[in-house]
């Protein structure tokens, strides 16, 4: 699915652009080097709605059959991601916190404030679970 062009700005917020920052790592041409560098992708996959490459990154013990992207409704606007902490406990364990913020509809802007665990396997990263923090 190559759509964007080299112009496009990424979603997750890296000035380099969608094709330097995460649209190799959507397209399969290359795999997160870190446990931000998944959650921002995965943060790309949302605002792009790419639930292929969202279940194929994430664990599959905790893995849903599906997220019905397409479906949902009203369909969310992002408007934006910080990472406030990545740190790992070691080589292959990891957590980002981060907050997304949205907007459904016409809706006010809201927030989903999270700690994430990630867990790395035969050499890529795996998105596990998260806290949501109020």
């Amino acid at each position: 699915m190559k759509s964007i062009d080299t112009l496009t700005p990424c979603p997750c917020g890296n000035p380099a652009g969608y094709t330097e920052c995460c649209g190799p790592l959507h397209d399969g041409i290359a795999g997160a080097v870190t446990a931000e560098q998944l959650m921002r992708s995965r943060y790309s996959a949302y605002v792009l709605r790419r639930e292929d490459y969202l279940l194929a990154t994430w664990h599959p013990d905790t893995r849903p059959a599906s997220l019905r992207l397409t479906a949902q409704q009203p369909v969310p606007t992002w408007l934006g991601l910080e990472i406030r902490r990545a740190q790992a406990a070691d080589d292959d364990h990891a957590t980002v916190e981060f907050v997304a913020r949205y907007r459904l509809g016409g809706g006010r802007a809201q927030r989903q404030h999270e700690t994430s665990r990630f867990v790395r396997e035969n050499g890529r990263w795996h998105y596990l679970d998260g806290e949501l923090k109020s």
